[in-house]
């Protein structure tokens, strides 16, 4: 295991902790919803575009009312693993579309319609005040935004608990930045 292998992996396992704290808490169902109308105000400039989101599981922050209110002026994509190493392909979303259950227990459209998002809504582990997420470590986000970036400009915003903030990311040159970070308490402009 290398030095930044070990960093990361200690990384994550603080945010995780940080992550599952604020989920577990009594008030996370209003810090979600606040969490949802700040990101509504970031994503009223590109209504009618093709906007990549997520499923949430575990702990992760929760995007689908924002989804919802979305879909009505907007194409909703979810993430879709086809294979480790490659990246994520996004799937047409509704309110109404039929679910199952994909890669790592992500639930996907039972009928998978391909779009390419224009803004990609991201989960992550954790954040930091430059720019930088920190996900799970299969890459799958940073191959997508690479992807996605080499043919048109494409914003990403990590939506997640402030309680995510971390200090000194262990990142990469792979690593893709975000434009925004959307918490319960603030929207961060990079």
């Amino acid at each position: 295991m290398t030095d930044l292998t070990a960093l990361k992996s200690a990384a994550r396992e603080a945010a995780f902790e940080r992550r599952g704290a604020t989920h577990r808490a009594d008030d996370a169902p209003l810090r979600n919803a606040s969490a949802n109308e700040k990101l509504m105000e970031v994503l009223a400039a590109h209504k009618g575009k093709v906007i990549g989101a997520y499923m949430p599981m575990r702990s992760e922050i929760d995007p689908l009312p924002a989804m919802t209110e979305l879909a009505a002026s907007s194409q909703i994509a979810v993430p879709v693993i086809e294979a480790n190493g490659q990246p994520l392909k996004f799937a047409l979303w509704t309110p109404d579309t039929t679910m199952t259950m994909g890669t790592f227990g992500a639930r996907i459209p039972a009928d998978c319609q391909w779009v390419e998002p224009e803004v990609l809504i991201a989960p992550l582990v954790a954040f930091d005040r430059a720019g930088g997420r920190l996900g799970y470590g299969g890459g799958f986000y940073d191959r997508t935004l690479e992807g996605l970036r080499a043919k048109r400009p494409t914003l990403a915003l990590g939506f997640a608990w402030a309680a995510q903030e971390a200090t000194d990311l262990p990142l990469e040159d792979t690593d893709q930045p975000l434009d925004y970070i959307v918490t319960e308490r603030e929207v961060i402009t990079f």
